[in-house]
């Protein structure tokens, strides 16, 4: 390997510099026009000159910064786990059916029968839409944990996520075909993807999954590294593939579940920001791609919710949209100049 650990660091550094760049970037970008020294005065703890600036920056802007941040960062890392795992250049965070089974726990509380959804949009309000995400999630990765136990071959769990998907976006599409206009409209709105939406309490629970799937990926990152080479090389190295196959399967539906739940099913970061970092970094050890795949994938997406804020206008464009008007281009480029794909 030529590029050594002091290049490392100094990939690390440049990353890090990124992120906060971005980040103070993302929070200074909106429709309303704050002095940059207001935003760093306010974020200190200090009072804004007007007291709407305050309000602006800690309700909205900070929040969806970091909404940003854990999403770009999850659905990279997933992104990467899923790559890993099935040694499959086109595989993504969304291959496993999860944000398939999130999107028809959506539709089914969207676009369903009146009584279920007028029932439970009355009992949880704002909290609705997340929580039916979050079921219509757990119940495919409860299938795809299922699936995994009874076969061996690690491609057949794809096989099978692939048609979890095929199967609940039928049954989305039978949903919206006897919906109403402003149902599909609502749940098409969904689809978009959004970052500015969660409130103080749901970046909280989006957090705490998020450090305890960090946690998880912590740990296997010897099994990771050991999956490149196939599950028989990693069974001769002592490594007990059916678990460590599982805790990844959960890890990334934990993160996929969790990020499409509260922001939508975004596009493009899972799949491309992981063979993005690769050819930064020209590596496939975990130890260091995990970290500078999330941080990546933050900046990133950091990125494109800038772009998508279109300021002094009262409204943003589509995440979706940036992600992928934005992302694919970079990728083709990358992948022409460098004509090798690092698995």
């Amino acid at each position: 390997m030529s590029f050594t650990k002091n290049t490392y660091y100094f990939h690390f550094i440049a990353l890090i510099l990124g992120l906060i760049l971005f980040g103070f970037l993302n929070i200074n970008w909106g429709s309303v026009s704050i002095p940059f020294k207001e935003i760093l005065s306010t974020l200190i703890g200090n009072t804004p000159s007007k007291a709407s600036w305050k309000t602006i920056i800690i309700n909205y802007r900070l929040p969806k910064t970091i909404t940003a941040i854990l999403v770009g960062s999850g659905l990279a890392v997933s992104g990467l786990l899923m790559q890993t795992l099935f040694r499959n250049p086109l595989a993504g965070p969304f291959v496993l059916g999860i944000s398939s089974g999130a999107s028809l726990g959506v539709a089914l509380f969207v676009l369903g029968s009146g009584v279920f959804g007028g029932i439970l949009g009355l009992s949880i309000q704002n909290l609705g839409l997340p929580l039916a995400a979050s079921l219509g999630a757990f119940l495919v990765l409860t299938a795809v944990i299922i699936a995994a136990n009874k076969v061996r071959n690690t491609m057949s769990i794809l096989i099978i996520g692939l048609m979890f998907s095929a199967l609940t976006s039928s049954i989305i599409n039978v949903l919206s075909y006897f919906s109403e206009a402003e149902q599909v409209k609502q749940f098409v709105f969904w689809g978009f993807g959004s970052l500015g939406n969660l409130t103080w309490n749901e970046i909280s629970i989006f957090s705490g999954v998020y450090c305890l799937s960090a946690i998880g990926i912590f740990f296997s990152i010897k099994p990771l590294n050991s999956f490149l080479l196939g599950e028989n090389y990693a069974k001769s190295l002592g490594i007990n593939t059916k678990r460590s196959r599982n805790i990844i399967l959960v890890i990334t539906s934990l993160l996929t579940g969790i990020i499409t739940a509260f922001c939508g099913p975004i596009a493009f970061i899972g799949l491309a920001v992981p063979h993005i970092t690769k050819l930064i970094f020209k590596t496939s050890n975990h130890k260091i791609l995990v970290p500078a795949v999330a941080i990546t994938g933050a900046i990133i997406l950091l990125i494109c919710d800038t772009i998508a804020q279109l300021p002094q206008y009262q409204f943003t464009l589509p995440i979706n949209a940036i992600t992928s008007l934005f992302g694919a281009p970079v990728v083709i480029w990358l992948l022409i100049r460098k004509k090798k794909i690092y698995i």
